[in-house]
């Protein structure tokens, strides 16, 4: 029979990180501190320990990224999953909004009689909301690709979040991607998702909410 240990559920995520931090001391990685509760976050609602070698952060990203949301920088996200999974309550106390277009029935239109995909669309919205937003793309590269290309243009958003997952064109958008001067936070090869994306964007909320207490 199994052995379960007893944990009050208010410290189940305590636990998780404690034994989370146990296993990388085993495994010889120390993190960054400053990167550190994003990389543990990630590796927290994964359970894979690769993402403390390929998370890349652009640098000064992450003190960029709190400075935006505490100013009430939006998030948008290029799935509803990811929508679901941010803390949309810390993030309305310093004034921002997650958004997500992928559901709207314009943009299914726009993108099929332009021959692309929502999610491009979708990063087109968040470039016309005009004010601060970082971008959280955790499932289709196509809006990492259109983030790209809006990014030439003159879109210039608060932060990437780069984490699709999959086997078409993912990797080859990270990689150029993280070529544009824009701050990024980058999980290279093709591991991501919609969660990773949360985790990160959640990450950085619980900093600033911890930071403000």
């Amino acid at each position: 029979m199994p052995v379960f240990e007893h944990v009050l559920p208010e410290d189940i995520e305590k636990t998780s990180f404690s034994i989370i931090a146990q296993e990388l001391e085993g495994r010889g990685k120390v993190l960054p501190p400053e990167l550190a509760p994003v990389i543990m976050r990630v590796i927290h609602t994964t359970a894979d320990f690769d993402y403390a070698d390929t998370l890349v952060f652009s640098p000064g990203v992450l003190q960029s990224s709190l400075e935006a949301l505490r100013n009430g920088a939006d998030i948008v996200t290029d799935t509803n999953m990811a929508l679901a999974g941010i803390n949309k309550r810390v993030l309305a106390k310093f004034g921002g909004t997650v958004h997500c277009f992928m559901a709207d029935a314009a943009v299914a239109q726009e993108a099929k009689s332009r021959g692309i995909t929502r999610a491009a669309v979708s990063m087109e919205r968040a470039a016309a909301l005009g004010r601060p937003v970082l971008c959280a793309v955790g499932n289709a590269p196509t809006a990492l690709i259109g983030l790209c290309s809006l990014i030439d243009g003159g879109f210039s958003p608060e932060c990437v979040i780069g984490v699709p997952v999959g086997f078409v064109n993912v990797t080859a958008a990270k990689e150029l991607l993280m070529e544009k001067q824009v701050p990024f936070i980058v999980n290279r090869g093709r591991k991501g998702g919609s969660t990773v994306a949360a985790a990160i964007c959640n990450a950085l909320l619980y900093m600033l909410d911890a930071g403000c207490r």
